[in-house]
């Protein structure tokens, strides 16, 4: 074996296959498909995967591999395979579909180095250019590119003045400390110790410290056990008894907490039933896939321990994927407590290094429970025993760039490959899911009675145009703001929910109706108070706030909609004794600032959490007796045929935050469109008569479940490039699909403009394709070339989730 095929890190159609790299002697036998290497690719060096090992290459001349990156595979011949398999499921490149496995800290960094040919090359350099090469013969092209020099430092790398020069940095570090480890044998270090004087005792301490351990230890370790200075130990290395080494530790985002462990509980008759086919599965190494519905409450997570429980026992590895939202610190802390070291969390709130440094623990088979968002579904476990996804109709599930998969599929595609059961959980399925457990290819398990039996909350739906009726222009309805004093003078806490942040939505001149737009999007921009700027929540265009109307230069200009920053304001006039909690990417976005806020609002420090979409899931707090849905139809009025069934998720969510415990819970739900069925039905709990109804929905619209969706979405600065592209592609699909598919489109999509591109699509629905994914890759490489060229974007998205 002395050739390996390389998948190279250009994400391009052309390079879209494996290369073939000689393996230099020095590797032979160490270099394995999985690993990360450097290979020189044209004028410059780029990272690639091997992807296999074999006798001879294709072509006469290869070059050699430049540089190795790993010791050890980053892929398991598993992950390489699932490679394989998304690129033909989502229609991403080969390179993307690797890169997605891995913690961003293994993406490589290519920094270019400008470095000048010759002494003679020298003279002739650019005026602006001869400065920067006065004292030195090489620098970097970051110093360069940002200045007025820019211009001329082409010009001279064109005339062959200077090289660029590419360097691939790996940035997964580890993280070291000083350390050290025993340089003698026993008996001389016995002998050492019996000589020592009084006045060495430390060394003698330090000496049987490392006797008892008998391993590499951290020097700040031993200083800190044994209440000593590093002296001592800097004296024994001097004396060659101790060695100094160069130990990895870990970054570990839960060093300073401790973790009570807990005892599994005993199961309701409920549960105990709904386990009893997991744990048989589990047993006999079956795969079936089980879509646990079971009501907000009703103890899924115990149910989901007692089950990774089970495959531990066995000598097996489980996933467990929550949403990004509701990655909350409680959930972490209930698998910490059971489970203790053997858990990797991995999640955005931790910083490169902590998550690389989880990944490590994976990888070194050092924990057996991995607990994670969407890419923790790749979690290079050899020897899987159980998948979980918690809240199984998160969007947040689907990636949204490429490789556009969904986690529910490749954690069902890995279930297959180990013989293992999947665990779909939710108190409101998609109704795709839904479909297929009625259907019986899935499993259904349900779980009807919340824990401890206590009932569900009492659902109260307001009419806000009556209230505007009756005078009342606040945004707190009469009756949510009598029980929110009501809760306030018993102590009780109350969760409001809004769903959007930001201070309104958007502004707008009452005399013409102008409402400014970001220049680059078609898209009104967002108030915000607090920098008292309008922002774009797309492209993160800002500008000042107009005093008066651009258009008419009337002084009428207001604010329309309400964020959380608005609505907090109103809460400070109205009940200023109440202490409030706001939750929302704003005032979460630091590191940390999530969990801080939930203690505040948990240790009774606050009486009122208001928030965004993040506080919807998964929050478990006793005393929450009252929960207000602020506006229930931002979602319904969405261009999205899943509109409906978001909002019902939402809202069944939300109110599944009340009376969780002893203590009975209520709901109000404040809309413009009471009579709406998802409202009204979200209100009753009853999501089999939600289901019956958006089935008929959707049946006759031709929407997922009873037909599948492609979307091709087309995107160009310029619009007539646009819309040709886009009507070629859907005549040419007209011509090449059956009949039975609906093909809609070309139209501008829902945001019509994204930093100044403009965008068209056409989606298909169909039921049986077979030759679908051919043609649409047929349509990629055949404008190829414009592609790279003229800068056109083509986006194919199989099963997509977001319509805008």
């Amino acid at each position: 074996m002395s050739v390996a095929s390389v998948i190279v890190d250009v994400a391009a159609k052309q390079t879209d296959r494996a290369f073939d790299y000689a393996i230099p002697d020095k590797w032979k036998g160490i270099i394995v498909p999985g690993m990360r290497v450097v290979v020189p690719f044209g004028p410059r060096k780029v990272q690639g995967f091997v992807v296999a090992l074999k006798e001879e290459a294709e072509v006469k001349r290869v070059k050699p591999i430049a540089d190795l990156l790993d010791l050890t595979p980053v892929l398991t011949p598993e992950l390489l395979e699932i490679g394989h398999w998304l690129t033909e499921k989502t229609l991403c490149f080969m390179i993307s579909a690797f890169q997605v496995m891995l913690p961003a800290a293994m993406k490589a960094k290519y920094d270019k180095e400008l470095s000048l040919l010759s002494k003679e090359a020298y003279e002739q350099l650019h005026e602006q250019v001869k400065p920067f090469f006065q004292s030195r013969s090489s620098l970097k092209w970051s110093e360069v590119e940002k200045t007025a020099a820019a211009p001329a430092f082409h010009r001279d790398i064109q005339k062959g003045l200077i090289e660029v020069v590419y360097v691939v940095k790996n940035k997964g570090n580890k993280k070291t400390a000083k350390g050290v480890k025993l340089n003698q044998g026993l008996e001389d270090i016995q002998q050492f110790m019996s000589e020592l004087n009084k006045q060495a005792e430390k060394q003698k301490q330090v000496l049987s410290f490392m006797l008892d351990r008998n391993e590499e230890v951290a020097i700040k370790e031993i200083a800190e056990g044994l209440q000593i200075t590093s002296a001592p130990i800097k004296a024994l290395i001097n004396k060659g008894l101790l060695a100094e080494t160069e130990i990895e530790i870990y970054r570990d985002p839960y060093q300073d907490r401790y973790f009570t462990p807990s005892k599994p509980f005993q199961l309701t008759d409920e549960q105990a039933e709904a386990i009893a086919p997991i744990l048989h599965d589990i047993e006999e190494n079956l795969h079936d896939v089980f879509l646990m519905y079971g009501v907000t409450g009703s103890g899924k997570t115990e149910v989901y321990l007692q089950s990774i429980d089970q495959v531990l026992k066995k000598g097996k590895e489980a996933i467990m994927l929550v949403p990004e939202i509701s990655l909350t610190p409680q959930m972490v802390k209930r698998f910490k407590e059971r489970f203790g070291s053997k858990v990797a969390v991995l999640h955005s709130g931790l910083s490169t290094g902590e998550k690389y440094d989880e990944w490590r623990k994976i990888q070194r088979k050092e924990v057996s429970v991995v607990v994670g968002a969407r890419s923790a579904v790749f979690a290079p476990f050899e020897n899987l025993g159980l998948l979980i996804i918690d809240e199984e109709h998160e969007t947040s599930y689907k990636q949204e760039e490429n490789p556009r998969y969904h986690a529910r599929d490749v954690a069902i595609y890995r279930a297959q490959h180990h013989q293992c059961p999947v665990i779909l959980g939710s108190a409101t399925p998609t109704l795709e899911s839904f479909a297929r457990a009625q259907k019986g290819v899935y499993k259904l398990l349900t779980l009807k009675q919340r824990m401890n039996k206590s009932s569900m909350p009492s659902v109260d739906i307001v009419d806000m145009r009556e209230e505007l009726r009756s005078g009342n222009r606040s945004m707190f309805s009469t009756m949510l703001f009598e029980k929110m004093k009501d809760r306030l003078e018993k102590g009780e806490q109350i969760v409001l929910f809004l769903n959007k942040r930001g201070h309104s939505s958007f502004v707008m001149c009452r005399d013409c109706g102008y409402v400014p737009t970001c220049e680059h999007c078609e898209i009104s921009l967002t108030y915000h108070r607090y920098q008292n700027k309008l922002k774009c929540h797309y492209c993160g265009h800002e500008e000042h706030v107009h005093t008066e109307c651009p258009e008419c230069h009337s002084e009428h200009i207001r604010f329309f909609g309400s964020g959380t920053q608005k609505v907090e304001e109103e809460l400070t006039k109205v009940l200023p004794e109440a202490r409030v909690v706001r939750m929302d990417v704003d005032t979460t976005s630091r590191k940390g600032a999530h969990e801080k806020l939930l203690n505040k609002f948990a240790s009774g420090e606050a009486q009122i959490l208001l928030g965004t979409q993040m506080i919807a899931k998964g929050l478990d707090f006793p005393n929450v007796t009252l929960v207000g849905v602020l506006t229930a139809d931002t979602m319904l009025n969405l261009p999205d045929f899943r509109a409906s069934e978001k909002t019902f998720q939402l809202l069944t969510q939300v109110s599944g935050r009340a009376g969780r415990h002893k203590l009975p819970g209520e709901v109000v739900i404040q809309t413009y469109t009471p009579e709406h069925y998802s409202i009204q039905l979200a209100s009753q709990h009853d999501y089999d008569a939600f289901y019956k109804q958006e089935m008929e929905i959707r049946k006759m619209h031709k929407y997922p479940p009873f037909f599948y969706l492609a979307l091709v979405t087309v995107s160009h600065e310029n619009i007539a490039k646009v819309v040709s592209v886009t009507d070629k592609i859907s005549q040419y699909l007209r011509q090449k699909l059956s009949p039975q598919t609906t093909i809609l489109g070309p139209v501008a999509s829902p945001i019509a403009k994204i930093k100044d591109r403009y965008r068209y699509q056409c989606m298909l629905k169909y039921k049986l394709e077979p030759s679908l994914i051919p043609l649409l890759k047929y349509i990629l490489e055949r404008y190829q070339a414009e592609m790279q060229k003229e800068n056109l974007t083509i986006t194919i998205d199989l099963n997509p989730y977001s319509m805008m």
